[in-house]
């Protein structure tokens, strides 16, 4: 789809009256940004990395102090740290393994990727009386191990392995994806495919599973109703490259929760809709609207093992989708209870389903007032949209990363919005609305609107307004229908999407 080379970046969009208004933090190309909702960059930890960043209580924020050479290591971060308002690390982690990278003297690093979360919230947000502590505590940190598993691969396994620090930075707990194989219920053509190519990553081996989103389930209503699954301490988890999302019983380490990687298993997966290349599944935590309730960002793109198919003739990514869903859905019956798309943004999935659509990173976060803050990583666009699916504020991310030399992008991980009092070093900022541009009359400084500036000819036997005028009957026809190239769509189908 086309992509305009000239855009507004920054707040775009801001309605006070509907969005629930804090500072928004994200990993920018300087480091760990803080903005308030006019864009105001209120606060930069400058070269602080963020795989993601997260605001704590009391004006802390967590991030990285440098990542593993590209060359010697996939996606490894050195060393996860808590760092004060004025820059002084408070707490720091480093200690998973020592590498022996070519070049370069022995150290340890933490191997840290994608996600972490601080004992006292469960997924790493603000939720009511649900704090992350920030002078003590467990932390839950995903992290890298490079294993051989003959079982699954004749390839040396970047494997994903989640473990469990106290403050003083010891490893407490740990539990590694390729000892549940067995547990993943991998069909003999996934397995194939795996074997073959488990995810190679060049001369680093294969990123077979890519977790990319670790949490505690935290405090629920299923627990309380007697659910064992559900056990507070238990852990979510994802794979981007398998699409799975599963939960671990923490005590025994085994999987007791699980959707994918077959999406044809039984009625309630089937109507779920297969989910592909997904990014921050958790639970919404008690005391929001929708608490108990899984929220995950569906990305789409491509994902997953299984059969050859055309889309994949080694069935490596071998599920396809051109446009993303976040969905929100009952983990028990397995219901949607709400979601986005590019339908709710307003878009027809056969015309303009990359509208809403970001192939990788990316996530999404319940807010107080019931709307949900969405990251459209790719493109470095933050949205918070009521339950309505209306934007009450929209965010560009104005800074680019060059990749290669030649490739530009504005990419957002993962953005997180925190309540002002979060952040006491700073006076609660002015909020300004803003309202949406007319796009049909914005125009850059030299570009003029054109309208009505053209001389007007009437062809002979023709109305003049009889474009518009056929809209408006198709409009008021309630059994309407468009036909495009290679499909009819009724106002039906849409009403029953």
């Amino acid at each position: 789809m086309a992509f305009p080379s000239i855009y507004p970046t920054g707040t775009t969009i801001y309605n006070s009256k509907k969005a629930y208004s804090g500072y928004t933090v994200f990993p920018s190309n300087k480091g760990a940004l803080l903005i308030d909702m006019n864009g105001r960059e209120v606060k930069l930890w400058a070269g602080l990395g963020g795989f993601p960043n997260k605001i704590l209580p009391g004006g802390y924020v967590v991030g990285t102090t440098g990542r593993r050479s590209p060359k010697a290591g996939y996606q490894d971060e050195l060393a996860l740290v808590q760092v004060d308002w004025d820059g002084h690390i408070v707490w720091k982690f480093d200690k998973t393994e020592k590498i022996h990278d070519k070049g370069e003297e022995p150290r340890y690093i933490a191997r840290q990727h994608h996600d972490f979360q601080r004992e006292g919230n469960p997924v790493g947000y603000y939720a009511p009386g649900q704090d992350p502590y920030t002078d003590k505590g467990n932390t839950l940190i995903l992290t890298h191990e490079n294993v051989f598993k003959p079982e699954i691969s004749d390839k040396i396994l970047i494997d994903d392995k989640i473990i469990e620090v106290n403050w003083q930075g010891e490893i407490i707990w740990e539990w590694k994806v390729s000892d549940h194989f067995d547990e993943f219920g991998f069909s003999e053509g996934a397995k194939n495919a795996i074997y073959k190519n488990p995810g190679l990553r060049k001369n680093l081996g294969g990123d077979w599973f890519h977790t990319n989103s670790i949490s505690y389930v935290g405090p629920n209503k299923w627990y309380d109703q007697g659910d064992e699954r559900f056990a507070p301490d238990n852990i979510l988890f994802d794979g981007r490259n398998t699409n799975i999302l599963a939960i671990i019983d923490k005590k025994t380490g085994k999987i007791v929760w699980q959707v994918g990687p077959d999406y044809t298993a039984n009625e309630a997966v089937k109507k779920l809709g297969q989910i592909i290349g997904q990014h921050h599944f958790h639970m919404i935590p008690k005391g929001l609207p929708g608490e108990g309730n899984l929220l995950v960002f569906d990305n789409g793109g491509h994902g997953g093992y299984g059969d050859p198919n055309p889309s994949s003739v080694t069935g490596v990514d071998n599920a396809v989708r051109d446009y993303s869903r976040v969905l929100e859905f009952n983990p028990v019956t397995l219901e949607i209870v709400w979601q986005y798309t590019p339908t709710e943004a307003g878009n027809l999935l056969f015309t303009d389903p990359s509208k809403f659509f970001s192939s990788y990173i990316s996530s999404a976060q319940r807010l107080p007032n019931g709307n949900t803050l969405i990251t459209e990583g790719s493109d470095g666009r933050l949205i918070e949209v009521t339950p309505e699916h209306e934007i009450v504020w929209e965010y560009i991310n104005p800074y680019e990363n060059t990749f290669l030399g030649k490739f530009h992008q504005n990419m957002v991980y993962r953005a997180y919005r925190v309540p002002y009092e979060w952040v006491p070093q700073l006076q609660t900022p002015e909020e300004v609305d803003i309202e949406p541009i007319d796009v049909s009359t914005f125009r850059v400084p030299g570009s003029v609107v054109g309208a009505g500036l053209g001389e007007i000819t009437t062809v002979d036997g023709i109305d003049p307004d009889r474009i518009a005028k056929e809209r408006q009957e198709e409009e008021k026809d309630p059994d309407g229908q468009a036909n495009f190239c290679t499909i009819t769509i009724s106002k039906k189908d849409v009403e029953d999407k």
